[in-house]
């Protein structure tokens, strides 16, 4: 009999231990399952620290870009004046003066083409429209109207200033009269 409880008190050791493996499995499991949840949200945190490396390069290409383009568009806005005015100094030239003074008059229209040609170096590049013109509101900025015989209401009847464009953006819109005839 004693080796009936020797046997009995073996196999409850034996269950005692196989309870014991049980629950130490089951942990091992719940171990394993909070690790895979932790594995789980750091690929998650590190997918998003991904994408927005991605998209601030993208951001900063973007904003690169654009400095690059219209950077100087306060410059190029300043030195429009300059264009007005030696533009004006060309058209009020008359004839007879530009023969007495064909240096003086050779020298601006030089420094006018210089002054276009580093322009279009830059990407500004000028808006004349022309008379007869329909009125563009995203292109013009419209100075008067006024009633002219011949004319469709919303066509350009005088250009008053050359408008400009920095790449897609307008820089300054041309300033015109525009025709406020009803169409007949």
């Amino acid at each position: 009999m004693a080796d009936n409880e020797e046997q009995l008190q073996s196999l409850d050791e034996l269950a005692a231990e196989g309870d014991e493996m049980d629950l130490a499995a089951e942990a091992g499991f719940e171990e394993i399952e909070a690790l895979r949840a932790e594995r789980d949200d750091m690929k998650d945190k590190f997918m998003r620290a991904l994408a927005d490396a991605e998209n601030m390069r993208k951001r900063a290409d973007r904003d690169r870009r654009e400095a690059e383009n219209y950077g100087g568009s306060k410059l190029a806005r300043d030195l429009l004046p300059v264009y007005d005015n030696m533009n004006r100094a060309l058209q009020s030239v008359e004839e007879s003066e530009a023969e007495a003074n064909a240096a003086i008059v050779e020298g601006v229209q030089l420094t006018m083409r210089e002054l276009l040609s580093v322009f279009k170096k830059h990407g500004i590049e000028p808006i004349t429209p022309e008379v007869g013109e329909k009125f563009d509101p995203q292109r013009h900025e419209a100075m008067f109207e006024a009633p002219v015989p011949g004319t469709k209401a919303g066509e350009i009847i005088q250009v008053a200033t050359t408008g400009f464009m920095l790449h897609d953006r307008l820089l300054r819109a041309a300033q015109v009269g525009v025709s406020s005839t009803p169409a007949s």
